[in-house]
């Protein structure tokens, strides 16, 4: 080809301009207006289909046809080149898992419905898996069949009293059961303290079964944490575990055990429980609510970099890309005739696809955090910057293509290709799934990736 110019290098940053703009003009109107979950939903399976339809058209399918039927002698061994892409492809899907990651670790999820729900869900995963450990030492919960575990954690919660609290008193109605998971309580008839308890104590057993009321008070001589299982919840155990009941039972007829301490089970009991019990763990896919979208942006002070970093991950590839499409139609352009008008060599179903999967892209998170207290004007700027560093990285993608051998521009746009579907089917589509339905999502995906393919028809 000829030698890299000025003028192809606009042309290049142009075109990757153009292909961003719908970033911007996504976040406006993401900002400006409301839209239904099916809405975006079918928004992020069309901007999904759109862009798998740009990569398999633009990039696979002429190495694919070059394989298959030969192609020019100029651009190597078709091969090398076949083998290159598969071999970029992998390594880029590869990158951009683990600097998804690093982002995200940082704060980064914040940036997507369907990173902040998957950041939620391992969060979720992590504190139930903990409450079951904890739980595998109570004498009552470890006769639960692991399987029947997702019930349990939605069953026990979690409950603290601070210093001088009355946990509950004497004389008054049991409500729940309490474990002590930390801390110590002081055990009192009328004014005079008895004994105290402490960690791995069960309270209110006695009480449940018999029905009698609280026969002592208890009062927290300091932080107290406990696991609390209500009454109703106490007695549907018993109804729908046979297990949990007989155990019940076992230990209604051993009265002179309600009086002390309770001690764990045998610890390699426990263990393997809990074990099981996590083995058969289901967390669900609730959406955070705004105080832990809150807290999660607290804890995460640098997620505004962060989010923009994650931001730039998901772009960058696409500015490449379109470097390396615009370098190739120049190429055989100039080779075929010489001179060459820009309208000429705009990559059209690469254009297409990328500009129609970021402005639902773009909606879609701007919504996201504006959810989360972001200002209208700092959401904007992360997308209006993108779009400006989308349009370098093509004109990046296209000097740098050009002092590449062919079988090394196709790794690169290999590697570049392998971030989006990496990216594509990480959280476009889940995010798509999780706003809609399948039937929905499957017919946006198809419509726009039908829509980017009609795009070569200007070609």
């Amino acid at each position: 080809m000829e030698s890299i110019n000025l003028t192809y290098l606009l042309w290049a940053a142009g075109i990757g301009a153009l292909s961003a703009l719908s970033l911007p003009m996504g976040s406006a109107v993401g900002l400006a207006f409301r839209f239904r979950p099916l809405t975006l939903a079918l928004l992020a399976a069309f901007g999904a289909g759109a862009l798998i339809a740009a990569l398999s058209v633009e990039l696979v399918a002429p190495n694919v046809a070059a394989l298959q039927h030969g192609g020019d002698a100029s651009h190597g061994d078709p091969h090398l080149n076949f083998t290159a892409l598969i071999v970029g492809a992998s390594l880029g899907g590869i990158i951009f898992v683990v600097l998804d990651q690093a982002v995200n670790a940082h704060g980064g999820f914040l940036r997507k419905t369907a990173s902040t729900l998957a950041y939620f869900r391992t969060q979720k995963r992590a504190r139930a898996e903990q409450l079951i450990r904890e739980a595998a030492e109570v004498p009552f919960l470890n006769d639960v069949p692991p399987h029947d575990v997702h019930r349990l954690v939605k069953m026990v919660r979690p409950v603290t009293f601070t210093q001088g609290e009355v946990i509950f008193e004497q004389g008054t109605t049991a409500d729940a059961l309490l474990y002590i998971r930390a801390g110590s309580a002081d055990i009192a008839d009328g004014h005079q303290n008895i004994t105290a308890v402490s960690e791995k104590t069960l309270l209110g057993v006695l009480e449940l079964l018999t029905g009698a009321a609280h026969p002592v008070t208890a009062v927290a001589n300091e932080t107290v944490e406990c696991l609390r299982i209500s009454k109703e919840v106490f007695e549907t155990l018993r109804k729908e575990s046979p297990r949990f009941d007989e155990a019940c039972r076992k230990v209604a007829t051993e009265h002179l055990e309600f009086l002390k301490a309770y001690h764990a089970r045998e610890t390699m009991h426990a263990q393997e429980w809990a074990q099981a019990a996590i083995d058969s763990l289901q967390v669900g896919t609730e959406p955070p609510t705004t105080i832990e979208l809150l807290r999660a942006r607290e804890e995460h002070r640098g997620a505004p970099l962060a989010v923009w970093l994650g931001i730039l991950l998901d772009g960058i590839p696409e500015s490449l890309v379109i470097g390396f499409g615009f370098l190739t139609m120049l190429s055989a352009k100039l080779a075929a005739q010489g001179n060459v008008a820009i309208s000429e060599v705009i990559p059209y179903t690469l254009v297409a696809g990328l500009f129609l999967s970021n402005f639902p892209e773009a909606l879609s998170s701007s919504a996201n955090m504006r959810y989360q207290n972001w200002s209208k004007l700092t959401i904007f700027n992360l997308w209006f910057s993108l779009m400006v560093i989308t349009a370098l990285g093509a004109g990046l993608g296209y000097v740098i293509g050009g002092t590449l051998p062919h079988a090394w521009l196709i790794l690169a746009e290999g590697l570049a290709a392998g971030a989006m579907l990496t990216m594509i089917a990480s959280t476009m589509i889940p995010e798509a799934v999780h706003s809609g339905n399948p039937s929905a999502v499957g017919l946006g995906t198809l419509a726009g990736f039908l829509s980017a393919i009609a795009f070569k028809l200007l070609e």
